[in-house]
């Protein structure tokens, strides 16, 4: 958290904050209508352009013929439809790069005019290396399904969403430091209750976004469509036993995967509710009910 108190700055990392939650949104939307493998490569420079002549969208169109996804599922797509699956992946690395600057360049004003102070800059670089890390994994998901099969790396995918997560998260406490400060050391906080069942939670919620981010890439959700039962069972036969060594199953079995998926949710939902009722017994919820 940043205890310089800045509002231009902490609009700033507003701005960014939430073009970052766009872009998680929208890469969602990305693989909904599967036109994340539509470019086979990445060029941060000149790809900023989409094709602009015939001959151009000829050329990325046959690049694409030669993908796993065009010979397995695409087959015999017109140009047009590609057209469109390209420009929704196109837009989405676009806005990705405008992020990019949106960050870079105040970045290095406001250091170089000392809104920021240079003791501060470390987070602001992590900051920065959490987005190009996230470009870098979001390259190798997608290098992932240009190879044998027309799917992405699930376990790519869960980091290319856990980088994104992690720079949503430190910009939150970024902006919360300008907004409010850092209050002065007034002794080191006890680790309570509280605390304990709120990290519980929070381990589960985690643990939960990542089979999530594992049901997509293996998708996973389409092998039973009943619920709560899955396959007309409470507990599906075989869930350690698809694929060997049995461990596997936990995170490469589609079946084990959605299994785990649904239920491990309503575990997250009892813990956040723990964690809930232990927060309501601390001496600040009662200062919060006095209000």
């Amino acid at each position: 958290m940043s205890p310089t108190r800045d509002r231009v700055v902490m609009n700033w990392i507003a701005l960014f904050g939430s073009m970052a939650i766009f872009l998680v949104v929208y890469g969602g939307f990305v693989r909904l209508t599967r036109s994340g493998l539509s470019i086979v490569e990445w060029n941060p420079v000149s790809g900023t352009l989409p094709p602009l002549s015939q001959d151009a969208w000829d050329v990325e169109f046959a690049k694409y013929q030669q993908t796993p996804e065009y010979q397995q599922i695409n087959r015999g797509m017109s140009l047009a439809a590609y057209r469109e699956i390209f420009l929704v992946e196109w837009f989405h690395r676009l806005l990705a790069r405008i992020a990019g600057f949106v960050f870079a360049i105040p970045f290095f004003i406001f250091l170089l005019t000392k809104r920021i102070p240079w003791r501060e800059s470390p987070i602001y670089v992590v900051m920065g290396a959490l987005f190009l890390s996230q470009a870098a994994m979001g390259w190798i998901m997608v290098s992932s399904g240009l190879v044998d099969r027309p799917s992405v790396s699930h376990f790519a995918l869960a980091g290319h969403l856990f980088l994104a997560l992690s720079l949503i998260g430190l910009s939150a406490w970024t902006w919360l430091g300008h907004h409010y400060g850092v209050p002065g050391a007034s002794g080191r906080a006890g680790w309570s209750a509280a605390s304990t069942a709120a990290l519980a939670a929070l381990v589960g919620l985690l643990l939960q976004i990542a089979y999530g981010a594992f049901t997509a890439g293996l998708k996973a959700g389409h092998v039973s469509n009943s619920w709560p039962q899955m396959l007309g069972r409470w507990i599906p036969g075989g869930l350690l036993s698809q694929v060997q060594p049995a461990l596997r199953n936990l995170f490469d079995a589609p079946l084990t995967v959605a299994f785990i998926h649904r239920w491990l949710a309503f575990g997250v939902l009892l813990g956040a509710y723990a964690a809930y009722r232990h927060i309501l017994r601390t001496p600040i919820a009662a200062e919060w009910r006095s209000l």
